[in-house]
């Protein structure tokens, strides 16, 4: 069974750092995309990092401030985020998807397995 787990969510102030946990299980790891997503109140599901074994992705509003990262030795993704801003507050889910050839995306509709998500609140 495929489980997702994220941790690592809270409330910090603008400027301040964050750093999520994707705890992976039921699934070979290391032929899976990792990613993740951000949902806000009222808008749609986007794609905010994605990992594979050498590349990574990352939507244009977080280069420079987020890191994704992966230990496969531990079945968990990290999503390292600083100089928050008020907009990064979200619910923050992580997602994976089987490699099989395809390329690394950040597309909602490519990914099948969701975790619950972590809230993250940045203030002013």
């Amino acid at each position: 069974q495929v489980r997702l787990v994220e941790s690592g969510g809270g409330s910090v102030q603008a400027g301040g750092s964050l750093r999520l946990s994707c705890v992976a299980s039921g699934f070979a790891f290391e032929s899976h995309y990792i990613a993740w997503f951000r949902q806000a109140p009222g808008k749609e599901r986007e794609g905010v990092a994605a990992i594979s074994f050498t590349a990574t992705r990352l939507r244009d509003s977080v280069k420079g401030r987020f890191t994704i990262s992966r230990d496969n030795t531990k079945n968990t993704v990290y999503l390292q985020m600083n100089s928050l801003k008020p907009e990064d507050t979200a619910m923050y889910y992580c997602a994976a998807k089987p490699i099989r050839g395809s390329p690394l995306s950040l597309m909602v509709r490519e990914y099948n397995d969701w975790g619950q998500g972590t809230q993250v609140t940045v203030s002013s």
